[in-house]
């Protein structure tokens, strides 16, 4: 079984999470444990603790983003020591990469980054499909690493891992219990316990409408910056995009001035208060009318957008959309009467 240890900054935590969800078939066939500083029960030395399973991971995962990069602990003392363990060979460092940041010139720079052509995670329109590769390509290393480790299938005989890491050999012909008390008598860091102690998290009405608000506003820009860029690029085609309110706005191309694709996209579309985003083919279409609604769903972790599914066309591909996904969800569904 093969050691992952996470570095990463506490302001990651809830995509770290993610991934440790998305790690749980590893777990489940006794192939990884995972460890993170959550992890440690009160009254332990923090530091000590740290180090000494960063010594003893097979795997290294470095949760790269700008906070990462900026926290002292993560990038000088945990990363430093991860990429001497990588170069002696004892450890495999993977660095994987959460949120655009300038990532490529840090000492990890080299290392092949997942997921995918290190696209950052949170990048993806599908999420979920970025935790997935990350999953695979760590599976791919680490059933790599067993292949090249010589010593694995004798590594018992000698008291080691399956990776070649020692463990304390057993005095032989001693009984092998342990009271209680003895238990409880050893402190927290030697006591063997779980690492899985994520629990399911509730998400509030204000959580729900400020990621609402969050993504339109992602959103207003995301539209803005591409309709900027498509007239810059394209001869002959003009755009607009007008704000129409606090909670909706229009876009429109025209094409040597006659309109070829409009618009608008607003908070609600099921009554008032309603927790969606609503698109219409449009740019003046009435409060009650669109072509498409995103509606907020939420899982053990975290909240994601989710398509009605009135353009069935599409699949049911992108069925857990970031701000990011649901933003080119309906640009998509905007330029495709462009691109006919």
């Amino acid at each position: 079984m093969a050691k992952l240890f996470f570095s990463y900054c506490h302001a990651d935590e809830a995509l770290r999470d993610r991934l440790e969800v998305h790690l749980s078939m590893m777990k489940h066939q006794g192939l990884i444990e995972t460890w993170h500083d959550r992890g440690i029960t009160a009254g332990s030395d923090l530091d000590s603790s740290i180090k000494e399973n960063l010594e003893t991971a097979d795997v290294i995962l470095l949760l790269v983003s700008a906070d990462f990069i900026a926290s002292w602990y993560c990038f000088s003392v945990e990363m430093n020591r991860a990429l001497e363990r990588h170069a002696e060979g004892s450890a495999r460092v993977i660095p994987v990469i959460l949120e655009p940041c300038d990532w490529h010139p840090a000492p990890f720079g080299k290392l092949l980054a997942v997921p995918k052509d290190g696209k950052a995670v949170t990048t993806w329109p599908n999420q979920a499909e970025a935790w997935t590769d990350v999953a695979r390509q760590i599976r791919t290393a680490i059933e790599d690493m067993a292949r090249a480790t010589p010593t694995a299938t004798t590594s018992k005989e000698r008291g080691e891992s399956a990776w070649g890491i020692a463990r304390p050999a057993a005095d032989v012909g001693q009984p092998a219990a342990f009271s209680t008390t003895q238990a409880l008598e050893q402190s927290a860091q030697e006591r063997p316990r779980s690492s899985n102690l994520r629990l399911k998290k509730d998400f509030t009405d204000f959580d729900r409408d400020k990621f609402l608000h969050d993504t339109f506003e992602f959103m207003a820009k995301f539209f803005s910056a591409s309709l900027e860029e498509l007239a810059a690029r394209n001869t002959g085609i003009q755009v607009r995009f007008q704000p129409l309110s606090g909670q909706a706005f229009s876009a429109v191309v025209y094409r040597e001035g006659k309109t070829v694709a409009e618009c608008s996209i607003r908070i609600g579309g099921l009554g008032r208060g309603s927790s969606s985003l609503a698109f219409s083919y449009g740019a003046d279409a009435g409060a009650n009318s669109f072509n498409e609604m995103l509606t907020i769903e939420s899982d053990s972790q975290a909240m994601h957008f989710k398509p009605m599914g009135m353009q069935f066309h599409r699949g049911n591909q992108n069925s857990q959309l970031s701000e990011q996904g649901a933003s080119e969800y309906f640009w998509e569904m905007f330029i495709e009467r462009l691109q006919r």
